[in-house]
């Protein structure tokens, strides 16, 4: 039995004495602990190599002592094991040397052997269990076919998408082929990372924003929901998708046991959008994390008060700033726990 289960409780709509609270990509950049190994290892080989991905995973749990562990890893790990090339490079991000541009590249991109290609994922959830010791729940997660798309077409990150945006409009069914073989493999992936125990998956569709509301559902939430059907009669499954509120009244009628919501949807809105039933997650802007600690937790508890304690998962609109102060960071998480004190 998870010593601290709030938030499982929370995802089961549970009453719980207080929300719980974890931060995406609280295993990060803000850690000088996490900076320390990025000195000594390139991204990649720490998403690859087990014992520091474990290690990276376990490091906010023991400094800002957040409600849930998240494991380390990257969305791109999917299409590297699906045969594209994904390269790193610092101060620009994900590169694709040779990005996707016509049907012929889509026939060569395969559905991988989940255990052969990212087996050193689950090896790495199998050390963090044991690290974690049932202390938190562990979440595992996956970016949207819409995002992996984004950047396999793209070749690189982008502020519009437009070259994705393009090849959908232009070659829908090439694009729709594309599609397939993402959510296949991200179905294959997320169901062996709950067999190897995580409690719970979240899936992020961070350029889900770029669309308008009628092509987002034809070329992300129809793809999303095919996981979220294929992921929900074995663990639960959390939706967050960046700039994507048009879509959360149809995301609520989903088996999704959460949402996740941006900063620029309001706690109110959302609710409304949502139905007042699920659970929602989020949405503190990252950047207020830059604000005095006194701050931090005034707002903390306006948030709460304003989603409800219960159905209610604190988190960040986004994930964590690089340049936020550690005592910033503990400063939010102490903010939930003191709620209602």
């Amino acid at each position: 039995m998870i010593q601290n289960d709030l938030f499982l409780k929370a995802l089961n709509n549970e009453t719980v004495e207080r929300p719980p609270v974890w931060m995406m990509r609280q295993a990060g950049r803000y850690l000088p602990e996490f900076r320390a190994l990025r000195e000594k290892y390139d991204f990649f080989t720490r998403c690859k190599t087990p014992e520091l991905a474990s290690e990276i995973t376990v490091q906010p749990i023991r400094i800002v002592k957040p409600d849930a562990a998240i494991l380390f890893s990257d969305i791109l790990v999917v299409p590297q094991a699906m045969g594209i090339d994904v390269e790193l490079e610092d101060g620009i991000g994900p590169i694709i040397p040779n990005p996707i541009r016509s049907l012929k590249d889509i026939e060569q991109v395969r559905i991988p052997d989940i255990n052969e290609s990212l087996g050193y994922v689950m090896d790495a959830i199998d050390m963090t269990k044991e690290m974690l010791n049932n202390e938190v729940p562990l979440i595992g997660f996956a970016g949207s076919p819409w995002t992996i798309f984004c950047y396999a077409v793209e070749g690189k990150g982008s502020k519009s998408y437009d070259k994705a945006k393009g090849f959908c409009f232009s070659e829908p069914v090439a694009a729709h082929l594309l599609l397939q073989k993402i959510t296949d493999t991200t179905i294959a992936y997320l169901k062996e990372k709950v067999k190897h125990g995580v409690n719970a998956v979240q899936i992020f569709d961070s350029w889900g924003g770029m669309l308008s509301p009628t092509d987002y559902q034809e070329f992300s939430w129809q793809y999303i929901n095919q996981i979220v059907e294929a992921l929900a009669p074995e663990t639960k499954v959390i939706v967050f998708g960046k700039g994507c509120w048009f879509a959360l009244n149809d995301m609520a009628k989903s088996k999704a046991s959460a949402l996740g919501v941006d900063w620029t949807c309001s706690p109110k809105n959302a609710r409304y959008l949502t139905g007042g039933k699920i659970t929602l997650q989020g949405n503190f802007d990252p950047s207020r994390l830059l604000s005095p600690i006194p701050t931090i937790k005034k707002m903390v508890h306006e948030m709460i008060d304003e989603f409800g304690k219960d159905n209610y998962i604190v988190n960040l609109g986004h994930g964590i700033l690089p340049n936020i102060p550690v005592d910033h960071a503990k400063a939010f998480v102490e903010a939930v726990k003191e709620y209602g004190k």
